[in-house]
């Protein structure tokens, strides 16, 4: 069974009758993605009340300032509250602190006082600061603060778990949730409002501002965001609403740059990672799973912890797709530190998964399968045997130590973190191999994700052998290990050897009879084309190993299954088919799936796996999944550059009409690659790059079109080239 996250808790305010009468024509609630900083604003008779929000990395504190335009305005009641078992008490004049625990079972729920506190305690305690001159607090019921004629109030909420990794167990922990958090508010005690605003916007903005993207049609379409007939600029869900008729381009910049918020509000080092709602989950029983990071919730400010807890619907992270989808912008959108929550759990699973590989499978190595957890559980959950019984998610995920390699060029992450890792998953692999006929080395038994097929008796099946993905996800690791081998000079290594002896008798990715790539290593009947999942096209992408220039056959098959699999499906679906037409250099359809993930999602009307976007921006599967915007950010990257060490393909699929003219500076490219492009009418009209890694110079192909240019790139310059290809400038950055 799997552990869940549990939510910790919400601030409650409660302000006075007379707020519930304002000025509706004043109301405005905005998220600000440059500062990362909620803001609403709404006038009572004549008065501007305002709330301001944001969570401080650096300080580890969430803050809330309210304040009204009219001194002495402000008074509101504020108490912390949790579904959770807890129990509040005020701590001095200013303060309120909330301990709980979580339970220790969760079927059904046990949240209550009787139930022992086996699970993960918990601790939040928010400090409250008014104006001077101005304002007094009262203490209600040992558990509230009243605040009454203030100018302005601040509140610091922290929070603290005694989680202690994935390796010690609740009971055993010897953290002390409530001195943590009171150790965290002493340490910012002298620090104002504004220095914690600063310390917030320089950590977050040295990561989100290193990315920016202009688009606009081309001169032969009309040009969108127009007002609407009341004067007002459209609201978001309005925006979301008319996209499928004025496609507007500044609305895809935005959801592009929404991506990359999520992922740096979600995942940073020493964080869990981001999985199926990121940290945007609200229920205490979700669908499928979140994370633990503070978040807010309409009116209320929630939280969430770590707890000890067990469920069949939900879990944690999803290996067969939604957790690497997640991280599948950090890279070529310049956040590669972003994905170090990622290895870190990686590393907890290699742990835990050489113990299931042993037990389970009398192999060496290490296994992680499809669901995972905060206790980093590596075995097969119970559930439907179509994605219960699939040991490939380990191996997906080592995929993502070579591409941060090859982004970011750190050898010694490479050496010291991603080899031992990937030495330790080919040889679980190496193990799991058997031969078939014809002296192929296959997997037995084999699924394809969350998919049946029918069976030669006519009934529906799930259990065969050398799945599609199977055999792709294994060529693309053996790919991998040999090329950091040559990097590391390790190519006289036994593994490596028993490798390299493999790759040439891997079961081929095979052509059905229709022209589509072939699911299952049998053409079998499908019982539904038009399924979510993409796994057969893995070699296409995120895989390296099926390529328009090196397998134009198996290409087109490609294309003739994304054919097949049709439009249809949840939001991550869509993403995932967006990048792969890419990958296909196919800016048509691309663009298609992009249009067709921008319709509105009404949660009251919504219809399960149908897409779209709710009016907050969030993806919908229906139910809510984070997955699908973390996919609609690679994919537009995709769209705009793609790369190998040795090559860089320029606006490989560009929408020409819809995103005639724009320009993008930021992406990074294999290699090390920054890349800064305009273009002009669909056409290219300036680059410029420059190498992140200090200490080198390369060698890239760049491929416009039909234009094909060699280039030698050295360290610490920028290079410009014009729309030819013609290098027209170069300066230094020292």
């Amino acid at each position: 069974m799997m552990e869940v996250y549990q939510l910790l808790g919400d601030i409650k305010l409660e302000f006075d009758d007379s707020h519930l009468n304002y000025d509706k024509e004043t109301y405005q609630r905005e998220l600000d993605l440059d500062n990362a900083t909620v803001q609403i604003k709404y006038t009572v008779d004549g008065v501007e009340f305002s709330r301001e929000h944001f969570a401080s990395n650096p300080d580890q504190v969430m803050v809330t300032k309210i304040s009204g335009t009219k001194p002495g305005s402000v008074s509101f009641t504020v108490y912390l509250d949790s579904k959770l078992d807890h129990h509040c008490k005020t701590n001095g004049e200013s303060q309120i602190i909330m301990e709980g625990h979580c339970p220790e079972k969760r079927i059904p729920p046990q949240v209550y006082a009787d139930d022992k506190p086996k699970g993960i305690q918990f601790s939040a305690v928010l400090d409250l600061k008014i104006s001077k001159g101005n304002g007094i607090v009262h203490i209600l019921d040992d558990s509230k603060l009243r605040v009454e004629g203030s100018d302005w109030a601040i509140l610091f909420l922290v929070a603290s778990s005694s989680f202690d990794g994935p390796f010690t167990k609740p009971s055993d922990s010897k953290k002390d949730p409530t001195s943590d958090s009171l150790n965290v508010l002493k340490s910012i005690s002298n620090l104002s409002y504004v220095d914690i605003y600063a310390h917030h916007l320089d950590d977050y903005q040295n990561l989100f501002r290193r990315v920016s993207l202009q688009f606009s049609k081309s001169s032969r379409s009309v040009v969108c965001l127009k007002k609407n007939q009341d004067g007002r600029v459209p609201t978001t869900a309005e925006r979301i609403k008319s996209f499928q008729m004025d496609e507007d381009p500044y609305l895809v910049e935005l959801l592009f740059q929404f991506g990359r918020y999520l992922l740096i509000s979600s995942s940073r080092p020493g964080t869990q990672v981001a999985n199926l709602q990121g940290i945007w989950n609200k229920d205490l029983e979700p669908k499928w799973e979140y994370v633990y990071i503070p978040h807010y919730i309409h009116q209320s400010i929630t939280w969430i912890v770590t707890g000890s807890v067990t469920s069949v619907l939900s879990s944690a992270p999803h290996l067969n797709i939604n957790l690497e989808m997640n991280y599948w912008p950090s890279l070529p959108c310049n956040l590669s530190e972003c994905q170090e929550p990622l290895f870190d759990f990686l590393s907890s699973l290699s742990v835990n998964g050489r113990k299931t590989a042993e037990v389970n499978y009398e192999t060496s190595g290490w296994v992680v399968h499809h669901k995972s957890d905060i206790w980093a559980k590596s075995s097969a959950d119970a559930g439907d045997v179509d994605w219960a019984l699939w040991p490939m998610g380990g191996a997906w995920l080592c995929v993502h130590l070579w591409e941060h390699y090859t982004y970011t060029m750190d050898i010694d992450f490479l050496k010291d973190k991603a080899y031992p890792l990937l030495k330790g998953c080919g040889l679980f692999l190496l193990d799991w191999l058997i031969e078939g006929k014809g002296g192929y080395l296959e997997t037995n038994p084999s699924t394809s994700p969350e998919h049946d097929f029918i069976a030669p008796d006519g009934n529906r099946a799930s259990v065969s052998y050398s799945s599609t993905m199977d055999m792709a996800i294994i060529k693309e690791v053996f790919s991998v290990i040999v090329l950091a081998a040559e990097v590391l000079d390790k190519n006289e290594d036994d593994l490596v050897k028993r490798v390299r002896k493999a790759q040439s008798r891997l079961y081929p990715t095979k052509v059905a009879k229709d022209g589509s790539i072939m699911e299952w290593a049998q053409d079998f009947q499908d019982p539904d084309v038009h399924h979510r999942h993409l796994s057969h096209l893995f070699g296409l992408f995120p895989g390296h190993t099926m390529t328009i220039e090196s397998m134009p056959d198996l290409c087109k098959a490609a294309e003739n299954t994304l054919h097949k699999r049709g439009e249809e499906g949840p939001g991550w679906s869509t993403m995932w088919k967006a990048a792969l037409w890419a990958r296909l250099h196919d800016s048509e359809h691309s663009y298609r799936m992009v249009k067709h993930l921008i319709y509105f999602v009404d949660p009251e009307h919504e219809k399960a796996f149908k897409g779209g976007i709710y009016s907050n921006l969030f993806a919908a599967h229906p139910p809510f999944q984070i997955d699908a915007n973390f996919g609609f950010t690679a994919a537009v990257a995709e769209m705009l550059v793609q790369s190998t060490l040795e090559d860089l393909y320029l606006l490989p699929a560009l929408p020409r009409d819809n995103w005639g003219n724009g320009c993008v500076e930021g992406l990074v490219a294999r290699g090390g690659v920054t890349v800064n492009i305009c273009w002009k009418e669909g056409n290219l009209h300036r680059l410029g790059l420059w190498l992140k890694n200090r200490k080198s110079w390369r060698r890239f192909r760049l491929h416009y079109r039909e234009t094909m240019v060699s280039v030698n790139l050295s360290c610490e310059t920028m290079y410009t080239y014009n729309g030819r290809l013609d290098c027209v400038n170069t300066y230094s950055l020292l």
